[in-house]
């Protein structure tokens, strides 16, 4: 699986901003996807997952002013960024999940995908 993220950049405090993550390869494979952000000098953190089924979860610090969604097929994620703060300057990557099972027992895998820049000025 590869992923491929877009759509980062420089907002006002207050703006909006929309990311984009691709995936290629066994997509099919792909049972959540999600994006994290690392911010300078911090852990990277989990933003909101989206799984197959649609189950979506997100960071409390996000919940209310940023939404996750896929594509149908399942091969696109976004996350529409609103009322952005400067606290939620990072660079932000997306991840997928792969799991599966084969007659030696379940396996997972993930991947991530290259990072993108938002900076939201104060």
């Amino acid at each position: 699986v590869q992923l491929q993220a877009f759509g980062g950049g420089l907002v006002q405090a207050g703006g909006s901003l929309a990311l984009a993550c691709v995936a290629s390869g066994r997509v099919s494979d792909i049972s959540s996807m999600s994006w994290y952000r690392q911010a300078p000098g911090k852990q990277r953190e989990l933003v909101a997952s989206i799984s197959n089924d649609r189950k979506i979860t997100y960071s409390d610090s996000v919940k209310g002013r940023f939404t996750i969604s896929r594509t149908n097929g399942g091969n696109t994620m976004f996350l529409q960024m609103n009322s952005l703060k400067p606290e939620d300057t990072a660079v932000y990557y997306c991840y997928a999940r792969v799991d599966g099972a084969t007659i030696e027992g379940p396996f997972g895998f993930g991947y991530w995908g290259q990072g993108t820049e938002v900076t939201v000025s104060s």
